[in-house]
């Protein structure tokens, strides 16, 4: 008896492509303990580096003396600029159009500044001889508060460009200036804002964070003298980035730099920029011959790489008192520290902040930035958001709350009467973004009927009256956000990294019997790259995603691509490895049409293989596919079956959500309990539910933490009070509430999956959602806004000032 032949539907499950829960298998070896990190590489007669930090935030260099560094047996060179500035190594440039002091020279400019770097035989050595450099400093004032920046008598912080009038971004205002940034219609906003019935204005600070991961910065650096060639092993997020910016910046030629990025434990943005431990390995390596390493330890990392956010946000909004919105102004003060080291696309000095207007129907917008140096760290990251979109969505989101407040309505309500409407889409923003695709109200309804949105406002009025009568000292909010986030970056029209367009990549190469390799110009750090993208490609040409193997992260096989942050591998790389696989089916069916004698147009796709329409018998496998391309194509095709692509993406895409918090607040401690937490996300066609499962918990575990007490804090004298996780609040299981996740699916229009991405969005409406929760506990008893973070004593403070606490 003949066995029945398995169904396009048993045919397409078994190839577990897109749409499966198909687990990630990465972590057969991660769970082992088998990952292959930056420091599991041991590359024989390896030196270890270490660096001299500044104790000031702002002091004079008077002299540095490294004699009693270099007595320490097994200390082989003690680099500093004085080295470094015959090479025109001392200084770098960041990826904002700044220069950054990879050593500093004649001044430090913040607490944990480099200064020297010592390279030893063992790790011990170098931390030994750290100790005995001896550098003595002179004192100077210091700038920590942003508004202070720009005072008359404001001292200069960078010396090296004190006189310079014109930044990256047009005129500066003041030595301590670097750009002012402005979009939307100015005229016709302050015209809004004339006509208003009701307006609100507020500060809104989103406090200084670090993404903080796992893994910290590192890198082995070997320089081969024979072959002029230097190999870098790193922490890399972008490793043919950091490839162009090494060859810049030692004149190594490009094609004899290898980048590697071998597994990473976390980024979160964190490891997109270049950082001066890397400059100096790779100076020490070509000094020495031999293969330098550098390590941070958690103190450096969290004092001295990028940072994120620290923007200062007054929010102004014009409505109706019907609730209807009808303009928005924003002015933001952003403290970039000593140097403007932010990863944003080279024309956006403030990323994407002009997503500010979020998931409303605007009339008319204006935003304007003014970016500052002070004595603190440089960077600017995006710490799991795309470029400077946490800041905008909490800005808007904190904005409709206190609005609402004013006048007296539902947050929800005032939410569902400014959202697009489905039928606006593709909608265009007044601050100038197309946003591809929507369906908000019915996410928002969704979201409001799952928890049951009235019975919540219910059970808060009646906690409300109990708490006026003094049967309970414990507050309950609500929080209410619907975000809209902005990633795929992106077009070459609008998107650069020092000049060189957004794209991403993907090469696709199918061996004689029908597995296949896949290498992309992106990298994961967690993200489960070598599960999702073998599903796509599983749904595109046939074969089963165990076949798929996909390599990352090695600048000598990988085509040039620009990384992995700001949500940007799905709707970026996703696309280049969909379009790849295209091309190569395109030729597989040319194959198949001369295999079955018929014409191209005479075939049919079915989930793995051709066949002839109307004879559905006849067909070729993408196995058997695979193989006769190795030895049986058309008169005149070239062997084999492989494609690159190249994805310049038309537009961004605009992954959104609805989430609802219900947090509990005891007034007489300050501790705050998140009893329940809905997260509704929209990320357009979903590749597998269960990775975005696990972005959605990761990342709304990382917004808990920023808005519940995460902040990077100094005192008066620049010092840095939360450079360990003594002080740095970095939740554990036994703090992370329990989140209830659900979605819509809208696919992007534009994107060959319509795919958008997800990875981000969690972070960018959780933190929101968060201290709105927090606001709106407090809201009935007259307070509009609490700064974050909100940990146990600031909330007890609050509680305090409102005169919630006995005499």
């Amino acid at each position: 008896m003949n066995a029945i032949a398995p169904t396009s539907e048993e045919r397409a499950e078994k190839l577990q492509g897109l749409g499966c829960k198909r687990k990630r298998v990465e972590d057969i070896r991660f769970v082992q303990g088998k990952g292959n990190y930056v420091d599991d590489l041991k590359l024989p007669g390896t030196l270890y580096g270490d660096l001299v930090r500044s104790p000031h935030a702002h002091a004079r260099i008077k002299s540095i003396d490294v004699s009693e560094a270099m007595k320490v047996p097994g200390v082989l060179a003690v680099l500093t600029a004085k080295e470094l500035k015959p090479l025109a190594l001392h200084y770098m440039p960041t990826l904002a159009g700044d220069v950054q002091a990879v050593l500093a020279e004649e001044k430090v400019l913040f607490q944990n500044q480099e200064v020297a770097f010592v390279v030893a035989e063992t790790r011990e050595a170098a931390a030994d001889a750290v100790d005995l450099v001896e550098v003595v400093y002179e004192a100077l004032p210091v700038v920590i508060d942003p508004f202070k920046a720009m005072a008359p008598d404001a001292p200069v912080l960078r010396e090296d460009i004190k006189d310079k009038t014109d930044g990256a971004h047009g005129k500066r205002k003041h030595y301590n200036h670097i750009f002012t940034w402005e979009m939307g219609d100015r005229g016709a906003t302050d015209a809004a804002f004339e006509r208003a019935e009701v307006t609100i204005k507020e500060l809104i600070s989103y406090q200084r964070v670090h993404p903080s991961p796992l893994e910290t910065c590192q890198c082995v650096a070997s320089f081969d003298k024979i072959r002029g060639e230097l190999t870098v092993w790193g922490t890399f997020q972008a490793p043919h980035v950091i490839r162009t910016v090494a060859s810049l910046i030692s004149k190594i030629p490009e094609h004899k730099i290898h980048v590697i990025s071998p597994d990473i434990g976390g980024g979160f943005g964190n490891k997109v920029g270049a950082y001066p431990g890397y400059i100096c390995a790779i100076v020490a390596s070509i000094v020495t011959g031999k293969p330098v390493k550098w390590v941070e330890d958690r103190i450096e990392n969290l004092s001295s790489t990028s940072f994120a956010r620290d923007y200062h946000m007054t929010t102004e909004i014009a409505a109706r008192r019907d609730g209807k919105v009808t303009g928005l102004r924003v002015h933001v003060l952003a403290d970039h520290g000593a140097f403007d080291a932010c990863a944003d696309p080279s024309k956006w000095p403030a990323g994407f902040f002009n997503i500010v207007t979020g998931s409303y129907d605007f009339p008319v917008a204006h935003c304007e930035v003014d970016g500052v140096y002070t004595n603190k760290a440089p960077g600017g990251v995006a710490y799991r958001c795309s470029f400077r979109v946490t800041e905008a969505a909490y800005c808007i989101e904190r904005a409709m709350d206190i609005l609402a407040q004013k006048l007296g309505m539902d947050p929800a309500e005032l939410r569902m009467k400014n959202l697009i409407r489905r039928e606006q889409f593709p909608y265009q923003s007044a601050l100038g973004w197309e946003y591809d695709s929507g369906d908000y109200h019915a996410a928002m309804q969704k979201a409001m009927d799952s928890v049951g949105y009235p019975k919540l406002r219910a059970e808060q009025k009646a906690k409300q009256e109990a708490f006026k009568r003094g049967e309970t000292r414990e507050l309950m909010g609500v929080g209410v956000a619907f975000f809209t986030e902005i990633v795929g970056a992106g077009p070459s029209k609008n998107c650069d990294i020092l000049g060189i367009a957004m794209f991403d990549s993907a090469e696709i190469r199918i061996h004689p019997t029908g597995s296949v390799i896949a290498r992309l110009g992106t990298k994961s750090q967690g993200q489960g790259h070598e599960t999702t993208y073998a599903q796509i490609i599983a749904s595109e040409l046939g074969l089963p995603a165990d076949d798929i193997t996909v390599e990352e992260g090695n600048t000598d096989t990988a085509p040039y691509g620009l990384g992995t942050y700001g949500s940007r591998s799905t709707p970026v790389s996703g696309a280049a490895t969909a379009m790849a696989a295209r091309k190569i089916k395109a030729k597989a069916q040319m194959i198949a049409a001369h295999l079955l004698e018929v014409h191209d147009d005479d075939l049919e796709w079915d989930v793995d293989r051709f066949r002839v329409k109307g004879a559905p018998e006849r067909f070729k496998t993408m196995k058997e596919l695979a193989w006769a391309a190795y030895n049986s194509v058309p008169k005149g095709m070239e062997m084999g079956l492989e494609a690159v692509n190249y994805y310049d993406p038309p537009n961004m895409t605009y992954p959104f959500g609805a989430y609802i918090c219900v947090a509990d607040v005891d007034v007489d401690t300050g501790a705050t309990r998140i009893r329940s937490f809905y997260a509704l996300d929209d990320c357009g066609t979903r590749i597998n539910p269960m990775i975005i499962e696990g972005q959605v918990h990761g990342g709304l575990t990382e917004a808990f933490g920023i808005a519940m007490g995460q902040e990077i804090r100094y005192d008066e004298s620049g010092n840095v009070l939360t450079a360990s996780f003594m002080d740095y609040f970095l939740p554990t299981a036994v703090e992370t509430p329990k989140w209830t996740t659900d979605w819509t699916t809208t696919p992007s229009p534009h994107h060959p999956i319509g795919a958008k991405g997800v990875g981000e969005s969690p972070n960018v409406g959780g933190v929101p959602c968060f201290a709105n929760a927090i606001n709106d506990a407090f809201a009935f008893l007259g307070s509009t806004h609490i700064a974050m973070p909100h940990d146990h004593w600031r909330t007890w403070t609050v509680a305090e000032r409102l005169g919630l606490h006995a005499a």
